[in-house]
């Protein structure tokens, strides 16, 4: 017998409200996407600072329904599936013993550009596990993160190894720590965000290959726009409750259609002769591996379940294939156009879309 407890009453601090975010439209749906279907592998977000990047991914962390997990788990363990469970907890349910279950919100883990690898990835206790044979772990990071959302400010001043650590754990959903012969092996599923600012250097291409998506956003320029934003700032900073219950239908709204597209997902279809395009356009473009391709497929079908639909369209696709395909081009010193826009070029000749005069 499992019991739910019920989640915490409202002690959180206030967080801005996802459906009030003015603009970065490219950034929102590229993070939606990732939220619906976790396999695209994350967003890569290139911009100016002070664009809005953690106050929206944080802001997408508080807007996702809570999630069920194993009480006093330090993996945030799905009671019901397997491939979201930690060892203990699979023994456990083998065994058929009772699971305390509660409730609680999706986790957004920052993680700091100083942190050790120990810290991202926990610690084995080597003289408790050899004096009193247990595996003692000091669970990371990582563990936190299982089930929720990893974000990674200015990735590309983080060490080159600790990106790959992070990159191969957000790829095979797991993160195993050995040391002097001891392995410990832990659910490691997360929807990994990194962010940076392109005047502080560029991310290794190979690195930024294993990023699903790749969204560029830009300060906003419009003076009424700016004026929206900054008074939508000053409202909430004075009166934050009365300001997210005015947002509190939308937010309701947008969550029940997460959890409808979740749903959905499996579900929908892209025709044979999409794929094939799709593969044409990568072909063409000179994208190395088979990644671009498999991302494309995955967004496109997340943005069909999002808006309701069990099969894909052109318009879908020519929606997310930027997003997941500028990030993989070739750098060529000499191009003088934008790499989105050479994606959209391609995109339009192989679909034969033709722009209206």
């Amino acid at each position: 017998m499992t019991a739910t407890l019920a989640a915490p009453s409202k002690t959180r601090r206030v967080v801005f409200p996802f459906t009030a975010i003015v603009g970065q439209d490219e950034m929102k749906l590229a993070l939606l996407l990732n939220v619906i279907d976790p396999k695209i592998g994350g967003v890569m977000i290139m911009g100016d600072r002070g664009t809005g990047k953690s106050t929206t991914i944080r802001a997408l962390a508080d807007l996702l329904p809570e999630i069920e997990v194993v009480a006093n788990d330090p993996f945030n363990s799905s009671p019901h599936d397997p491939e979201m469970m930690s060892e203990e907890v699979r023994i456990r349910v083998d065994s058929q013993e009772p699971l305390a279950i509660v409730k609680k919100k999706v986790t957004m883990v920052d993680l700091p550009l100083g942190a050790t690898e120990d810290r991202v990835c926990g610690t084995i206790d080597i003289e408790k596990a050899l004096s009193e044979g247990v595996k003692a772990f000091e669970p990371g990071l990582l563990a936190k993160a299982n089930r929720g959302i990893l974000y990674v400010d200015e990735v590309n001043l983080l060490d080159d190894h600790l990106v790959d650590v992070l990159l191969d754990s957000a790829a095979g959903g797991w993160n195993t720590v050995e040391r002097e012969g001891i392995s410990i092996r832990h659910p490691a599923r997360f929807v990994l965000v990194g962010s940076g600012n392109p005047e502080e250097g560029e991310l290794r291409p190979q690195l930024l290959d294993r990023f699903g998506m790749h969204a560029e956003i830009r300060t906003v320029r419009e003076p009424a726009l700016r004026v929206k934003i900054v008074e939508q700032r000053t409202e909430f900073d004075q009166n934050p409750q009365p300001f997210c219950d005015h947002y509190q239908t939308e937010q309701e709204a947008l969550q029940a259609k997460i959890v409808n597209a979740q749903t959905r997902l499996p579900q929908v279809t892209i025709d044979y002769d999409y794929r094939v395009k799709v593969s044409e356009v990568c072909a063409e473009l000179d994208v190395d591996g088979l990644r671009g391709d498999i991302v494309t497929n995955r967004a496109a079908k997340a943005i069909a379940a999002f808006e309701g639909r069990t099969e894909v369209t052109v318009d879908d696709i020519s929606r997310v294939i930027v997003l997941c395909l500028r990030h993989r081009l070739r750098k060529d010193p000499l191009e003088s156009i934008d790499s989105g826009s050479k994606v959209e070029k391609v995109f339009k000749r192989v679909f034969g879309i033709v722009d209206e005069v």
